[in-house]
């Protein structure tokens, strides 16, 4: 697959065999009872339903020409008593179905989801979010009716032929044999399209999954379209994904329309040769009127199945093509999880070494070579040095959101690829670069990773990093409804509210990326004094371009060249005169000017 790049055609890592219906299967049985119940009053309509031609022969060639009228209410009366029981049956089939239907998606989404979850960064990393998303939402409702209707209506409609074959040769052998002669072309045209057809739902798929990752992508970046006046060029390009979807869909309904054409003429040509056999071939002896118009019925009641499992063959085409992207999602492996016999993690009381630690994020090139350090428990890190050494990827090793590639980080002594990662995480505190806000109140994103928090608490842990003021000026305080990535809060105070929700989870290390990269002077100097009493008794590693934050930390290392460069006290590393002098002498002169 082409990592990140909504014009780029996936391509898929594992293309569908049998294996994926059958794993498909799986969903199908959990549903088994109430479709064994849909399948059988299907059958019993479809049963009282074939009774009407047998009716209609018999009005036609015993009734009428008897002419009792009495006789011809009770079978007429009866003829219809059959249509209204077989729709009230189909009717309850449906509703069945339709339920089987909504389950069968609930459970696929939510293995889906479960599995998302579970995924490391890299994953994130190497897709656009939007080709994600498709698959959790669209591709499952495109797939639900194939794995719910369309294995009852595939059951049902081969019943259907034989039944309706059964009744067709106890009429009449000859001109059922007449019937059937349609059947060998039918067979021949589906093999010479049938890879064509696949082909073309392949490529609507990957035109879909194009123009929903754009539109993702345009809409989390509105602000910055409008502020370099984009929109006519940004327009463009989806008109041309728009287009190419388009063009994708039209091809493969062009496949899809060519069967029922197919179906409708050969079962127009089956007809005419009933009659025409019929009428001409055999003798009134032979053959009455009565029985060439039921035979005539049964053989539009014979082809109409061969049309629904058209349509039904039509759509487990296209669910082919989106059973392939969901199973490709599921089989996805987890590549940071439990180690076979992980142990959780006791308390922590904060120790964490790098033992020759190397990590890289793709294959052939490192980040960190032999990075190895040792950190006391209370001891407060600051990360320094340019843009893209590893400050970051230092701290996301730690947490474990990624595996080392080599050597190995220790917390308290256990090797932490051998820990329970939920052990590991819940004694963390983490705030990233990305200071993320759920929709809903500012209350309940500071209590979410701690939900038995009492408000009380949320209330300190605000105070504590100086969030209290501003919340308590909005109209209904910590009630605030806010929106998804918190749109209506300023920068700096998606942070504050980011770090309340970080320091209530009370962790053992706590990490800090960027954390005060968005707050203003004034509000920094307010932050730290919270931060001197939070930093007390927990490990700490922090993260910061503003060296003026990480003034009082017991150790700054700057990162450079996949190592550490040089480490030491702010004023021994002023003394020293090294990198780190003259990153913050620079500082100290932009401020100036």
């Amino acid at each position: 697959m082409a990592r990140n790049k909504f014009d780029i055609d996936e391509n898929l890592e594992s293309p569908f065999d049998i294996r994926h219906f059958k794993r498909a299967l799986v969903y199908i049985k959990r549903q088994k009872r109430p479709m064994i119940v849909a399948l059988a009053l299907s059958v019993l309509s479809a049963g009282i339903g074939l009774t009407a031609p047998l009716i209609m022969q018999h009005i036609v060639d015993v009734t009428i020409p008897a002419k009792t009228v009495g006789a011809l209410v009770g079978w007429s009366a009866l003829m219809l008593a059959t249509i209204v029981i077989s729709v009230a049956l189909a009717a309850v089939r449906g509703r069945i179905m339709t339920s089987v239907g909504q389950d069968i998606i609930f459970e696929i989404r939510s293995d889906l989801f479960k599995h998302l979850q579970s995924l490391s960064f890299k994953y994130y990393d190497d897709r656009p979010q939007g080709k994600i998303l498709i698959r959790v939402v669209n591709y499952v409702n495109s797939i639900s009716d194939v794995l719910s209707n369309g294995i009852i209506n595939f059951i049902l409609e081969i019943l259907n032929l034989v039944f309706i074959a059964a009744f067709m040769f106890a009429v009449d052998v000859k001109l059922s044999l007449v019937t059937l002669a349609g059947l060998p072309v039918f067979a021949l045209f589906l093999l010479l399209i049938k890879n064509k057809q696949r082909r073309s739902w392949q490529a609507v798929s990957n035109k879909n999954s194009n123009l929903n990752a754009y539109t993702q992508e345009s809409i989390s970046g509105v602000g910055v379209t409008q502020i370099f006046t984009r929109e006519d060029r940004n327009e463009a390009i989806f008109t041309r994904l728009a287009s190419n979807y388009r063009q994708e869909w039209m091809r493969a309904i062009h496949f899809n329309a060519m069967i029922p054409f197919t179906v409708d003429n050969l079962a127009t040509l089956v007809t005419t040769l009933i009659y025409m056999v019929g009428l001409l071939a055999l003798s009134p002896q032979d053959v009455t009127f009565g029985v060439i118009l039921a035979m005539s019925s049964y053989a539009a009641r014979f082809w109409q199945p061969i049309l629904n499992l058209s349509n039904l063959y039509n759509g487990f085409v296209n669910s082919v093509a989106y059973l392939e992207r969901i199973f490709e999602t599921l089989d996805e492996p987890v590549s940071v999880k439990d180690a076979p016999g992980a142990k959780a993690l006791p308390q922590l009381q904060g120790r964490v070494t790098f033992d020759n630690v190397t990590f890289g994020y793709d294959t052939g090139s490192s980040v960190l070579e032999n990075l190895s350090f040792d950190v006391r428990p209370g001891e407060s890190i600051a990360l320094v040095g340019p843009t893209g050494a590893g400050k970051t990827t230092v701290v996301n090793l730690i947490s474990r959101f990624y595996d080392v590639t080599g050597g190995r980080i220790l917390v308290d002594g256990h090797d932490i690829a051998q820990s329970t990662l939920q052990s590991l995480r819940s004694q963390m505190g983490i705030m990233l670069q990305d200071s993320f806000i759920f929709s809903g109140t500012i209350l309940d994103n500071i209590r979410y990773g701690r939900l038995d928090a009492t408000e009380e608490e949320v209330v300190a842990a605000a105070k504590t990093v100086r969030a209290d003021a501003f919340i308590r000026e909005f109209e209904h305080g910590y009630l605030t409804e806010v929106n998804e990535r918190g749109s209506k809060l300023s920068q700096g105070q998606r942070q504050l509210i980011s770090f309340a929700r970080t320091l209530l989870a009370d962790p053992r290390i706590l990490i800090l990326d960027e954390a005060t990269s968005s707050i203003d002077a004034k509000t920094e100097r307010l932050l730290q004094q919270g931060l001197n009493e939070l930093l007390k008794g927990r490990t700490s590693f922090i993260i910061a371009h503003r060296l003026s934050t990480v003034h009082n930390c017991d150790r700054i290392m700057y990162i450079s060249d996949k190592g550490i460069a040089e480490a030491g006290s702010h004023d021994e590393l002023i003394e020293k005169r090294g990198l780190y002098y003259k990153l913050y002498t620079a500082q100290k002169m932009e401020m100036v000017v």
